[in-house]
């Protein structure tokens, strides 16, 4: 029984691992260089970084305060000359305008009002010739080199926030632009109408690409672990029921493989793999949508196995054996053989008809010209 043991043992390990190799043959999808340009694959090797956990929540850019200030007049008069316009930039010191005073004189004197700070006219509130009064608001600058970002974070994570803490903030504006904040302080109570706590960072903004008022989506990031294995997103594929992702392959051309994966945490742009992948796998993070509906391909596995192995393959991409192989010759022998025998034939039939035409030519010469008709 042992040895009949021994002897199942290799057959069984063959048998399970033939039926590894024909699942992944079903779930390869070979292309040629035109569909992989058309579907527009993008491909990243898998590895082991850091991952965060993070907490996702929406909010609005604003005016660091302390960021603005607003021109007004030390006396009465109107404006003589007004050279500000609303959203341009000016230095500190630059020319906005000209007051003529109501203090007698011929002509009334003309005051300079320079920018006190080097910013952004965010609003102009005169026009030439409008009298102006010592409490006037004449215009207002404000500096965007660093604003705050507001978040509305829901308060079951308040517990979990502490100032010091970064987040990833997008606006749309931006495209794909991402910027890194800080948070500098919570609110200091919950909003009853939508349970929410104020979470406020400070960002800088060189490029003034974010303006006060703007929607702003925030990925903060709540702990950070070393050593995990991760993907993008985009790579994913499936439902909570099946995951999987698409695979190249390490031996094809313009192969991909479908592969179930298991998964851990899911933040905002990465995936925790947890098992069905390996380091230096090279997974579709672009074109794997289009993968999932491209059928077998736009080449045959045989053909792509055949070219790269350099012999023959069955259709299902399977090693032709042994015996497959002296069928498909005999095959291909007796076929030719049959039209080997055919063509013998055909020649046979064409000489011996001669032969026949050529006797009864002969016959119809050697009769007798005085022959009796009837009796003929």
């Amino acid at each position: 029984m042992k040895k009949l043991f021994c002897c199942l043992a290799p057959l069984a390990w063959l048998h399970s691992a033939a039926a590894v190799d024909a699942v992944r043959t079903a779930n390869t999808v070979v292309l040629d260089e035109t569909g992989v340009k058309n579907l527009r694959i993008e491909t990243l090797d898998v590895e082991e970084a850091d991952f965060e956990e993070t907490a996702f929540a929406l909010g609005r850019i604003a005016l660091l305060p302390g960021n603005s200030t607003v021109v007004s007049s030390r006396l009465s008069g109107r404006i003589h000359s007004l050279l500000a316009r609303p959203h341009t930039e000016v230095q500190k010191g630059d020319e906005l305008l000209w007051i003529e005073s109501r203090q007698p004189g011929d002509p009334p004197p003309v005051i300079k009002i320079e920018a006190p700070m080097t910013g952004l006219i965010s609003e102009v509130n005169v026009v030439t010739g409008q009298p102006v009064t010592p409490d006037s608001h004449l215009l207002e600058i404000i500096d965007l080199d660093n604003v705050e970002a507001s978040a509305a974070v829901p308060e079951h994570l308040a517990g979990l926030l502490k100032p010091g803490q970064t987040a990833t903030v997008r606006v749309a504006a931006a495209g794909d632009k991402t910027f890194e904040a800080t948070l500098m302080h919570l609110g200091s109570g919950v909003d009853p109408a939508s349970s929410t706590l104020e979470a406020a960072f400070h960002i800088a903004n060189p490029d003034h690409l974010l303006r006060p008022g703007m929607r702003a989506e925030f990925s903060i990031t709540l702990s950070k672990r070393e050593g995990v294995m991760s993907i993008p997103r985009s790579a994913l594929q499936g439902d909570a029921a099946g995951r999987f992702v698409y695979v190249k392959d390490f031996e094809l051309k313009n192969a991909f493989v479908k592969t179930p994966v298991e998964t851990g945490q899911i933040n905002d742009h990465a995936v925790e793999i947890l098992g069905g992948l390996l380091p230096g796998d090279s997974v579709v993070t672009k074109g794997g949508y289009s993968l999932a509906f491209a059928g077998g391909g736009s080449v045959s596995l045989k053909a792509a196995l055949d070219a790269a192995h350099g012999h023959e393959h069955n259709e299902d991409g399977t090693e032709l054996t042994a015996a497959q192989k002296k069928a498909h010759e005999t095959t291909t022998a007796g076929g030719n053989h049959e039209h080997e025998e055919g063509g013998s034939g055909d020649l046979i039939w064409k000489i011996v008809s001669g032969v026949l035409a050529a006797l009864l030519v002969l016959t119809s010469l050697r009769r007798p010209k005085n022959a009796n008709p009837e009796a003929a």
